[in-house]
């Protein structure tokens, strides 16, 4: 027996399987091999076409059950994390009505804001945890006042997660956990936000079908299975955001656990079990998964959004392709601590929720010709995500988050000696690396939502720890010392 995870991203749709009693990874893939392409018609826009992802889903699907060498009707169950925050609008044939809004997209920062004001903070964070912001309820009502034509078609909205299961089971569902994710939850009544509804004027019919996170969601069609090299009837049995997700897929489930990533963005994500929001939104509160406990959980997410797209900038553009990402983590070794006094403030990928939704750009400063090279410019760049994920972890302990141990997997920004390093050196905390990633947490999650795994322990079979990063005391001072210095540059360009 096999269990399915999809982890459907910005830059790619990762499908993994994993063999359902070892834990043991039977094969994964993704697709596109270069990145998928993110649209900006504005300066501030950021769209995908869903049918993408769908068809990126299905050749991932195919290549893992051919590289596995098993038979379609060995997969049990579906799992699925997605990117947070996006929106998708269908008719009611399901066609999709308009591009994705995704997750950096700041077109909507003003109708959330707006929102917040005429609701009132007082009203609206202890309902809902968060400003509107630039969240996906904020987009919907966007798209309703600037695209009149497209939201009098709306037969339901969903977030990406939602569209690719729809793809699958043409069942249109959501989860209590997405929904908080869009901020479309109301914590206090512990039900959909009416009162947002109302507020936008949106049509109640448009919320998909709300289930439990772990469940029976849809099982998918003939259709679905031919496209996808699968079975006809395998029920998708979970569904989460890709940082709850992260989480998820990193043992992290209780008070006091904090997961992190480091992708395309850049997220700290901590666990808590009390109710507790940051007036100013600057990190968000959200219900988290959980399959064992019966009490709420809730995950608070610090996201900086230009992380890995950062480096890959650097790569395409400063050295225009001709390096390998281990070849630039060898550049950023032979720079000193503090890059020389060049620092980098990593903010190029739209509107920074850590920074109250501004969007300043991303700003090298201290550049002397005479003492700078590509090596200080990549340490600097590496140092500059660390210290901005840092400037919100510092946000993240007013609202009762403990950062003495987190959790990665081994991928992405965290392959680099320098990011670990300076992550640990920073914070102070111990930093355990794994060997998962969001799609296999997926396919964990799917054999949970079908009742396979009774328990932790079952679930996480062969996750194993395969570096942990103690602080350095040696380097902790300098590194300390460069953050301040860093910060200082932070708050005087906003």
């Amino acid at each position: 027996m096999y269990f399915l995870g999809f982890d459907l991203g910005s830059s790619s749709v990762k499908a993994c399987l994993i063999q359902a009693d070892t834990g043991a990874v039977a094969a994964s893939a993704f697709f596109p091999e270069r990145e998928m392409t993110i649209d900006a018609p504005k300066p501030g826009f950021a769209e995908q076409q869903p049918e993408n992802w769908w068809k990126n889903a299905c050749l991932a699907s195919q290549a893992v059950v051919r590289k596995a060498g098993i038979k379609p009707e060995e997969v049990a169950a579906i799992g699925i994390s997605y990117q947070m925050h996006g929106l998708v609008v269908v008719d009611e044939q399901l066609n999709v009505l308009r591009p994705s809004i995704i997750w950096c997209d700041s077109r909507a920062v003003e109708v959330g804001n707006k929102a917040m004001e005429e609701l009132g903070e007082e009203y609206v964070l202890p309902h809902l945890l968060n400003s509107p912001g630039n969240f996906t309820a904020a987009k919907l009502g966007w798209v309703k006042q600037n695209e009149p034509d497209v939201y009098a078609k709306v037969y339901k909205f969903m977030l990406p997660g939602d569209y690719l299961a729809m793809r699958m089971t043409k069942e249109v569902v959501t989860t209590p956990s997405g929904l908080s994710e869009g901020i479309f939850w109301d914590f206090v009544n512990k039900r959909p936000a009416d009162f947002l509804f109302d507020h936008f004027g949106f049509d109640p019919n448009i919320l998909p079908t709300v289930l439990p996170t772990f469940s029976d969601q849809g099982r998918i069609t003939a259709e679905a299975a031919e496209a996808l090299g699968l079975k006809q009837g395998i029920p998708v049995t979970y569904r989460a955001g890709d940082q709850p997700n992260n989480a998820f897929s990193l043992n992290v489930l209780e008070p006091g656990e904090v997961a992190a990533t480091a992708g395309t963005s850049g997220v700290v994500y901590g666990v808590s079990d009390q109710i507790k929001f940051d007036a100013k939104s600057r990190v968000n509160t959200f219900l988290h998964v959980n399959p064992v406990s019966q009490e709420d959980r809730y995950g608070v997410l610090l996201c900086v959004n230009g992380t890995g797209s950062l480096n890959g900038w650097l790569r395409n553009s400063l050295f225009q392709g001709n390096i390998s990402y281990p070849e630039m983590n060898q550049l950023a070794a032979a720079a000193p601590i503090g890059s020389d006094g060049l620092y980098c403030l990593p903010f190029g990928n739209g509107a920074e929720r850590m920074l109250e939704n501004q969007d300043p750009g991303s700003t090298f400063k201290g550049l002397q010709f005479s003492r700078h090279n590509l090596n200080h410019y990549t340490r600097a760049s590496q140092e500059g995500i660390v210290f901005a994920l840092y400037y919100g972890m510092e946000i993240m302990e007013t609202v009762g988050v403990s950062l003495k141990n987190i959790r990665a997997g081994e991928a992405n920004m965290f392959l680099s000696p320098v990011f670990r390093e300076t992550f640990a050196n920073v914070s102070g905390a111990t930093v355990e690396l794994y060997n998962t990633d969001g799609a296999q947490g997926a396919a964990r999650a799917a054999g949970f939502g079908l009742g396979y795994y009774k328990n932790r322990a079952d679930a996480f079979t062969g996750l194993t720890a395969l570096q942990t990063i103690e602080p350095n005391t040696e380097a902790t001072s300098a590194t300390k010392d460069a953050y301040e210095k860093w910060k200082e540059a932070l708050e005087a360009s906003l």
